[in-house]
């Protein structure tokens, strides 16, 4: 079972640029070590990942701005595009749940893959940089 998350905050809704990235899992002994990275502080190599995440949350629209964002890893079967009651394998996938407040009543809302299904990101630079920062080694 994998429990790691990665939970994203932005302190000025639409504002993309500015976040704070905390990483939360177990090591091997069972502790939780606090994992915190500014915007300047991810590696080169996982802002494309990053991007996608950014992305994704572009597409809720200018009513709905993030103010916070969970990260989870999951596990989906892929079917055969011929037949899709068969399946081929699966594919390990990033889910977000994503908590926004309205632009003009202030009012906020959870949204999850069953509200917007770009929510689910495939791309394997997304389970990389999932990974990247749920794993002990490399901290």
């Amino acid at each position: 079972m994998n429990d790691a998350e990665i939970q994203i905050q932005f302190p000025q809704p639409g504002n993309w640029q500015e976040f704070t990235l905390t990483a939360i899992y177990q090591d091997k002994g069972g502790y939780r070590p606090p994992a915190r990275y500014t915007q300047d502080e991810i590696p080169a190599e996982q802002t494309p990942a990053m991007a996608a995440v950014v992305a994704a949350l572009v597409g809720l629209g200018e009513d709905w701005q993030a103010v916070q964002v969970w990260a989870h890893l999951m596990t989906a079967t892929v079917y055969n595009e011929d037949d899709p009651y068969t399946p081929i394998g699966q594919r390990d996938e990033v889910a977000l749940d994503v908590e926004a407040i309205h632009a003009e009543t202030g009012g906020r809302r959870i949204f999850t893959v069953y509200d917007y299904p770009d929510f689910v990101i495939t791309d394997p630079a997304a389970v990389a940089f999932f990974r990247f920062f749920t794993t002990a080694s490399n901290r």
